[in-house]
């Protein structure tokens, strides 16, 4: 339809609103990212060495080398490679995760309509019959049809910027749950990683156990040979007996660990328990990375997930404040309508038909009996709130990597010492098994030494997975090197 001259201050209206806009303010803080920790070193000591060698291994940290988003592939497993991948892209929690992320990206979307103009239209038809007595000037006798037709817009200035903090808060909601996403793949793949390395330390115990049961069996039979030669007491057989059952009993409690281990290795996999498959995972399948990537601290915080969560829930709680001060300033809305209205279609675009309106408003809170200055400072509160849990989370995240870092360092010290724990054992088990054959040692002596290789060797395989899977809370620690994603630098 043709735009009058009329119609036309509409939007001259609506254009000085706009300058007027550009010229107003944003109340409330501007958010800042905090600054790095004032600390160069995670640990006490000014330098982290090459881990003490354990098995011919020895581990170094470089802080020049980049954390690989796929950091699994590090150990260089391709079962693990594979059942990471699978959790990943079938992982019900990981599906919930990225579909909040989309719904909190499109809440955002959302809230950014609040800076464009709202504009209606309408289409009214109505058949009218007044009473003759309703009004002193009879302006329509009779029975007639009214159709009319509207545009209508509005606009609020937002000249204090409360509507830009409210979407500014969105943005950091966006934020959050973007890190939320990276920080659920990165808890799953830990999972994945630390339930193959439990399998694989479950059969390596099973099969230790088992050896040594033969072993075992070995000694009841010589035992029953040297009884009925009269070399050895019958209670010698039945003690050495007993040693043999109660390994045994070690059997049941090891293959439901493995079962369990099963079974949730296919819920981290988003599969029932019932399609769980049993993997041929074991620690020769797996290669320890020996060079470590080590983030420096300063860059820590922009790379830790939670981290970056605590800092998007500071931002949205900045934000916040100035929601809660634009509240107590004016507000000042415009409103326009233009159209057409006649009592007959074919003369509904005559000139005389034409119908227009232009209104403006502004409101300025008085008196709210405290309302909008508490809930300003419950905001200003809440900052605070966030500040602090910022603070914490910064700590505990240096603190699990230091913590991770020593851990290393012990674990190759702990299995190092206990490879040779092993080796003292099995020798000193040989020996008394050879004296026990020639009748040189009693079956209690037997008993001691067997105890002391089984117990070894159980200790070792833990020692051996621990420092397995301390080198994947390194990883985690660190924050997954999401940031070295391709995906994720094609998209900044």
């Amino acid at each position: 339809m043709c735009i009058s001259e009329k119609n036309k201050r509409l939007a001259r209206l609506f254009s000085g609103g706009a300058l007027l806009l550009l010229a107003g303010c944003t109340v409330g803080p501007d958010f800042k990212a905090p600054a790095p920790p004032a600390v160069n070193q995670y640990t006490a000591e000014s330098q982290l060495q090459a881990t003490a060698p354990a098995r011919a291994v020895a581990q170094t940290f470089d802080p020049a080398a980049a954390l690989p988003a796929d950091w699994w592939s590090l150990f260089s497993a391709p079962l693990l490679n594979q059942a990471v991948k699978e959790a990943l892209q079938a992982s019900p929690s990981i599906a919930s995760t990225e579909a909040t992320l989309r719904q909190v990206r499109d809440e955002l979307k959302s809230g950014e309509g609040v800076f464009y103009p709202q504009v209606t239209a309408g289409f009214d038809v109505t058949r009218e019959h007044p009473a003759s007595n309703a009004t002193p000037l009879k302006f329509q006798e009779g029975t007639f049809n009214l159709f009319t037709l509207s545009g209508g817009i509005s606009y609020t200035l937002d000249i204090f910027g409360g509507e830009r903090r409210q979407v500014e808060g969105l943005g950091a909601a966006v934020d959050y749950q973007t890190n939320v996403a990276r920080a659920a793949a990165l808890t799953l793949a830990s999972n994945v990683a630390n339930t193959l390395i439990a399998l694989a330390a479950y059969r390596a115990e099973i099969q230790a156990t088992e050896e040594i049961v033969e072993f075992e069996k070995k000694q009841v039979a010589l035992a029953g040979v040297q009884a009925i030669a009269g070399t050895q007491t019958y209670a010698a057989q039945l003690s050495l007996q007993s040693q043999l059952e109660s390994t045994k009993a070690a059997l049941p409690p090891l293959n439901q660990k493995v079962a369990q281990a099963e079974h949730l290795l296919a819920v981290l996999e988003g599969k029932f328990p019932a399609q769980s498959q049993a993997t041929s995972m074991n620690f020769d399948a797996l290669s320890l990375p020996q060079k470590l990537p080590l983030s420096l601290p300063s860059s820590l915080t922009k790379e830790r997930p939670d981290i970056l969560e605590a800092e998007a829930n500071l931002h949205a709680a900045s934000a916040q404040i100035g929601v809660a001060t634009a509240a107590m300033l004016p507000n000042i809305t415009l409103n326009g309508g233009a159209g057409y209205s006649a009592t007959a279609l074919s003369s509904l675009f005559a000139g005389p038909s034409n119908l227009w309106s232009l209104a403006g408003g502004i409101t300025q809170p008085i008196f709210e009996g405290g309302t909008l200055y508490y809930r300003r400072e419950a905001a200003k509160d809440a900052y605070d709130v966030a500040a602090a849990n910022y603070q914490q989370t910064v700590l505990t995240a240096f603190q699990q990597v230091a913590d991770t870092l020593r851990a290393l360092e012990h674990d190759a010290e702990a299995l190092a010492a206990q490879d040779r724990v092993v080796a003292t054992a099995h020798r000193s088990l040989e020996l008394v098994q050879a004296n026990y054959a020639g009748g040189m040692a009693t079956y209690s002596e037997v008993l001691i030494a067997d105890a002391q290789y089984g117990q070894a060797r159980i200790a070792d395989i833990q020692a051996n997975a621990s420092r397995y899977q301390d080198t994947v809370a390194l990883f985690a620690a660190l924050g997954g090197g999401w940031w070295n994603d391709s995906k994720t630098l094609a998209s900044r």
